[in-house]
């Protein structure tokens, strides 16, 4: 990125040296505003993926342990979940404008679909013969979700926290940069009005070191939750 600019073979209005997209990211670094923005969508994020997990758990494990609660229920799911959350862009900006609920709206849709299909996964793959055994010995459905059903389903839980949290990143961005929802999108979308080139791709590229660093956390609070099963013990020790 530096080289190509510099060579005369990208118009540097266009596509700014490397060296100074990072300049300009550093400079951007000290001012209030950036923080404020990154805030914003760090707020969004957290607080889309925290509802859309906790609604997708409960209504995964509702209906994987409710006899005939899938086979009801599985039409729906497959309807709902191939919509594009984009596609939720109008009536989010008709029903909240240009605020965090829209943001949420956005982030909770993508990221609740991410979640439910892994726990529906993951109830699933819990042993019916244990399943049986522990209803016969009289356990309550509290005590067999607590003691089967969540230990079974958790490592596609995690997977499901995993892949919900990139999702939602990328939407409170989009959100922020499509709708004008206060973040690093609209950030990103003043930058482009003003033709400020170079803080257009500093920003850019704050995104994705963000958006690397949520990845990189998930995934070391997936290792940790997990610490007990095979597969990761495996993994650390390879």
């Amino acid at each position: 990125m530096e080289v190509v600019p510099r060579a005369g073979l990208v118009d540097e209005r266009f596509l700014p040296p490397a060296s100074r997209i990072l300049g300009t990211l550093f400079a951007q670094l000290g001012t209030p505003e950036l923080w404020i923005a990154l805030g914003e969508t760090m707020r969004g994020w957290a607080l889309g993926l925290a509802i859309a997990f906790c609604a997708a758990v409960v209504t995964g494990v509702v209906i994987g342990i409710v006899p005939g609660l899938r086979a009801l229920t599985g039409s729906t799911v497959e309807f709902l979940r191939p919509i594009p959350s984009v596609a939720l862009v109008p009536l989010a900006t008709l029903l909240f404008g240009p605020s965090l609920g829209s943001t949420l709206m956005l982030v909770v849709y993508a990221s609740f679909w991410q979640v439910l299909i892994q726990v529906l996964y993951g109830v699933a793959a819990v042993d019916s013969v244990a399943f049986d055994t522990a209803r016969s010995y009289g356990l309550s459905a509290w005590s067999r979700v607590r003691h089967l059903v969540w230990p079974t389903a958790l490592p596609y839980v995690m997977t499901g926290l995993r892949l919900a949290a990139a999702v939602a990143f990328i939407l409170a961005v989009t959100a922020e940069l499509v709708i004008g929802s206060p973040g690093l999108g609209a950030e990103i979308q003043v930058a482009q009005s003003s033709g400020a080139v170079p803080a257009v791709y500093a920003l850019i590229v704050l995104a994705g070191l963000v958006g690397i660093g949520v990845n990189a956390a998930v995934r070391l609070l997936e290792r940790r939750v997990l610490a007990w099963h095979p597969a990761v013990r495996s993994e650390v020790a390879a």
